[in-house]
Parts: structure tokens; sequence; C-alpha cells
């Protein structure tokens, strides 16, 4: 699979969306979503990979990541997750033909208020879609994690998420999901089209910085 076009920026934070062929709605099973995910678990123990956030719809994933300093971390969690999860589907299926875009995009987000926006826009993308009316009701992404941390099989790192935002602790990070969750579903949620498009979003010299 072709990587997107990106640079390894060390400390920076990406969120990656990956679409399925044509849109076509190939996760529409929860077996093929909790699939992807542990190709997820199984990729970030593999790379030492910090995850953020993620969720997995019918037809496309989103994912939250922090460069590290292995510059191949995340092409190669990305080959392994969509790889190993279109693998099976066919096997399953007696498919043949590509299962996802040929390539998946990254846009740099820059943390505190923009990464906030960043995470509340993943956690509520089943809602936008009419599906659920709160995260909560969908069980492949990364919500159910924040708010109560797995004792195995963990993928999100909780702490690391906590200090990019500017919470003191996880348990901070949780209170204030559930309140940018509650806050955007009474105010509007509608789908913007710069986090899956933009190669940087945040300050102006953010995005200046990532594209030179």
């Amino acid at each position: 699979m072709p990587r997107a076009n990106r640079h390894h920026l060390p400390g920076c934070v990406w969120h990656i969306t990956h679409r399925c062929h044509d849109r076509k709605l190939l996760l529409k099973f929860a077996r093929d979503r909790k699939r992807w995910i542990r190709w997820l678990f199984e990729a970030r123990k593999r790379h030492d990979l910090t995850v953020l956030n993620f969720m997995v719809t019918s037809n496309h994933i989103h994912l939250l990541v922090v460069d590290g300093e292995d510059m191949e971390a995340i092409p190669r969690t990305m080959q392994l997750a969509a790889g190993r999860t279109a693998q099976e589907y066919n096997l399953r299926k007696q498919r043949r033909g590509a299962f996802w875009e040929d390539r998946y995009h990254a846009t740099a987000v820059e943390s505190g208020e923009h990464l906030r926006n960043c995470m509340a826009y993943i956690d509520l993308n089943m809602c936008r879609a009419g599906v659920v009316s709160h995260p909560e009701q969908w069980e492949c992404c990364g919500y159910h994690e924040i708010q109560t941390p797995r004792q195995r099989y963990r993928i999100v790192d909780r702490e690391q998420a906590a200090r990019l935002l500017g919470y003191e602790s996880p348990d901070a990070l949780a209170t204030a999901q559930e309140e940018w969750i509650r806050t955007r579903l009474a105010t509007g949620n509608r789908r913007q089209t710069q986090w899956s498009e933009s190669v940087a979003i945040g300050s102006e010299s953010f995005v200046r910085s990532v594209q030179q």
C-alpha cells in the first residue's frame, strides 16, 4: 500500500483517515471493525506507537497518533492494520480486489485547543452519520478507553493524551471529553472537511512550519 505524502516530524500529532475503496461499506460488520482494532493493537506494540484516539466506521477509519523517533512506525502501522483486515475480509468473503483507497491522508494537528477539536470531531463521527446519538453507543472507538481504561489490550495512551490536551490527569481528560461531546451535540455537529483534507491545522506559525 503506498504511504501518504508526509514527512517525519517527531513529536507531531497526526490525524489519519483511510477510506474503503469507492467508499464501500466494507467495515459494516462489527467483526471486521474489531479485527482492524486488533491489528492496531498489535501494530502499537510492535512499533511503540502512541495512539491518542481512534474511530472505525462502516467505510473509513480515523486514527490520532504521535510521531515518534521511528520514521516508519506510522506507515508500518497503517500497512499492518489495513493489510491484515483486508486479507481476512477477502478470504472470508472469497473476494478479490481493492479493500482500501490507495493512500491514507495525514493532517498535522497542533496541541491544545486544536487537538481538542480534533478529538471531538473523531468522537462524534457516527453521531454525524445519524447512526448513534452518543459515542458510548458505538463500540469501535477510543471513547470507551478514555472513559474506562482497559486492563488488557489497551490502545489509547490516556496519560499522553491528557498532557498534550493540557489536562492534569487522564481522569480530568475523561471529564472534559464528556463536556465537549455534550456541548457539540447541543450546538451543532457538522462535518468539517479540513480534518481529513488539510496538510496541517493549528496556529498560523504551526501550519507554516509543517508546510515548510
